[in-house]
C-alpha cells in the first residue's frame, strides 16, 4: 500500500493528463449524434484497463450504449472480490453561452479542473482506475479481486442496465461494490451514502385544438392548453409542500428516532444549502429538516413545459399543445410502477375536459438503503479517516442511482457509495468542475480502502 501511494504522489501530472484525454471525448448519451463519441470513450476505457494488466477486458453490447467489463482475480480464493462500478456518459452541455470555458475543454484554474463529466463521473470513476494503476505498476498486485463494470446509461436512466446484470449475474459476482458517483459536505469531511432516492420521470401531453389559433378569435372560448396545464400542475402540491396525488405517500417509510438523530448529525443546515443554491428562501414540505427534506422525502418537480411562441415580440396565439416533464424521486417502500401508475390516473382525473390528455412514462428506478454496518462499509468508514483525516457522516442521498438497487436484488451484494465531489461542483449545470485536490484525495482513500477491505 504504501508503494502504491508514492505512485500517485509521483505521477500525479500523468494521472490528471490522462483523465483530461478522457474529459476530451464528448459521451452525451442522450443525443443521437454522439454516438461515435459514446463508442469512442467506451474504447479509450477498455484500452486504458487492458493497459494495465487487467482481464477479460470486453466492450459488453446491450440494447443501448455498451458495458466495459474487466477484472482481475489473481488476490486468491480467500480475499473478498469488489465490483466498481461508474458510467463514462455525460450530461448535454445546454445552455452553451453560460459556460465560462470550452464543456469538453478540460481547464484548471487553481485546485478546480473545469470541463463536462469532471466530477459526473469521469473523474470520479478514474478515482479507481488510477488507484488499481498504483497497486499494480508497483507491485502488480492487488490486496484483492476487482470487477469494473463502467456504464454509458446512467445519465438517461440506466435503460439498459438491469437486463445486463441480470444476464451476467455470475460474472459480475462479488462480496461488495464501491460506486464513486456522489458528492461530500466540504474538502475536508467525508459522507458515506446510507441511500439514494428512486425516481419516476413522466410526460403530459395536453390538445385543445387541431391547430394554433388567434387568441382574438377564440380566446375565451376555446381553453388555451398551457393555462390548462399550469394549473394541473400548480395543483399537484398543497401549502405545506405536500404531492397532493391521492396514495402517493401510502408505502412511505418513516425514519426511526435512531434513523433521524444519526442523519441529523450532518453539518448541512438551511444556511448551507441557501449559501450553496443563492436561493431568496428555502421551500420544502413542512415538518421536516432539510437533511430529511433533501434524501429521505420523496418529492415532484417539473422540469419544463414546451408549447406557444417564445420568440423575441409578440405573437397572439392559443397554441393547439402542451407538454410537460414531471418527475418524482421516491424514497423506500414506494414502487416506481405504481407511482407512475397513481400520477397517470391522478392526471386524467384532474383535467379539464376541454383538454385531450396523454401521459408517457420516460423512466423509473428503484430507491435503496444500505446497511452501515456491513464489513464493507465499515472499512469505508476507516478508509475515509486515513485518506481524509476524520470519520464520514451518514447521509441519505436525494439523486438516484438505478445500478444500487440492481446490485443489491440481483447480486445481493452491499454498495459502498464513496465519492469526492462537492456540492458547488454544477453537477447537469453549466461549468461542472472536479476539486482536485479532492480527487488525488480521492485516489490514496481508493488505494487505503482495497487494502483495509482485502484484509478483512
Amino acid at each position: 500500500m504504501r508503494k502504491a501511494l508514492t505512485y500517485v504522489q509521483e505521477h500525479r501530472a500523468k494521472i490528471l493528463a490522462e483523465l483530461q484525454t478522457l474529459l476530451r471525448i464528448p459521451s452525451i448519451s442522450t443525443f443521437p449524434e454522439n454516438q461515435a463519441d459514446m463508442r469512442q470513450a467506451a474504447q479509450w476505457l477498455a484500452n486504458k484497463l487492458t493497459s494495465l494488466g487487467l482481464e477479460h477486458v470486453n466492450i459488453k453490447p446491450t440494447t443501448g450504449h455498451p458495458v466495459v467489463y474487466a477484472d482481475w482475480l489473481h488476490a486468491g480464493a480467500d480475499a473478498p472480490t469488489l465490483l466498481i462500478y461508474g458510467h463514462y456518459d455525460v450530461q448535454p452541455v445546454d445552455p452553451l453561452d453560460e459556460w465560462r470555458t470550452p464543456p469538453f475543454e478540460p481547464t484548471i484554474k487553481g485546485d478546480e479542473l473545469f470541463c463536462r463529466g469532471a466530477t459526473d463521473d469521469k473523474g470520479q470513476l478514474y478515482v479507481h482506475i488510477a488507484a488499481v494503476e498504483a497497486f499494480l505498476k508497483t507491485t502488480g498486485q492487488l490486496p484483492l479481486n476487482i470487477k469494473f463494470m463502467l456504464e454509458g446509461e446512467e445519465e438517461i436512466g440506466s435503460l439498459s442496465l438491469g437486463d445486463f446484470v441480470l444476464e451476467h449475474q455470475d460474472l459480475l459476482k462479488a462480496d461488495a461494490a464501491v460506486i464513486s458517483d456522489s458528492h461530500i459536505i466540504d474538502p475536508q469531511t467525508p459522507v458515506l451514502v446510507a441511500g439514494v432516492r428512486g425516481l419516476v420521470y413522466m410526460e403530459v401531453f395536453m390538445r385543445g385544438s387541431r391547430q394554433d389559433l388567434h387568441s382574438g378569435t377564440y380566446g375565451g372560448v376555446v381553453e388555451n392548453p398551457l393555462n390548462a396545464m399550469v394549473r394541473v400542475l400548480a395543483s399537484l402540491h398543497d401549502d405545506q409542500g405536500r404531492v397532493t396525488i391521492p396514495g402517493f405517500y401510502d408505502t412511505v417509510r418513516e425514519l426511526t428516532p435512531a434513523e433521524r438523530e444519526l442523519l441529523n448529525k450532518s453539518p448541512v443546515t438551511p444556511e448551507t444549502i441557501l449559501a450553496e443554491t443563492g436561493a431568496p428562501a428555502l421551500w420544502g414540505e413542512t415538518g421536516y429538516t432539510v437533511v430529511e427534506q433533501r434524501g429521505v422525502r420523496p418529492t415532484l418537480d417539473v422540469h419544463g413545459i414546451k408549447g406557444g411562441f417564445i420568440g423575441a415580440g409578440q405573437k397572439t396565439v392559443i397554441p393547439a399543445a402542451a407538454s410537460a416533464k414531471v418527475s418524482m424521486r421516491l424514497v423506500p417502500d414506494q414502487d416506481p410502477a405504481k407511482i407512475a401508475r397513481l400520477f397517470t390516473e391522478h392526471i386524467h382525473r384532474i383535467s379539464p375536459k376541454t383538454m385531450e390528455v396523454r401521459v408517457e412514462t420516460l423512466a423509473r428506478a428503484e430507491s435503496a438503503v444500505v446497511d452501515i454496518t456491513a464489513p464493507a462499509i465499515a472499512a469505508a468508514a476507516k478508509a475515509y479517516e486515513r485518506g481524509f483525516g476524520r470519520r464520514p457522516i451518514y447521509l441519505r442521498e436525494g439523486g438516484t442511482l438505478p445500478v444500487v438497487s440492481m446490485i443489491h436484488k440481483t447480486l445481493n451484494a452491499p454498495v459502498v457509495m464513496m465519492g469526492f465531489g462537492l456540492p458547488d461542483d454544477n453537477l447537469h449545470a453549466p461549468n461542472e468542475k472536479f476539486h482536485l485536490p479532492n480527487f488525488y484525495r480521492g485516489i490514496e482513500t481508493a488505494i487505503q480502502y482495497y487494502h483495509i477491505f482485502g484484509r478483512k
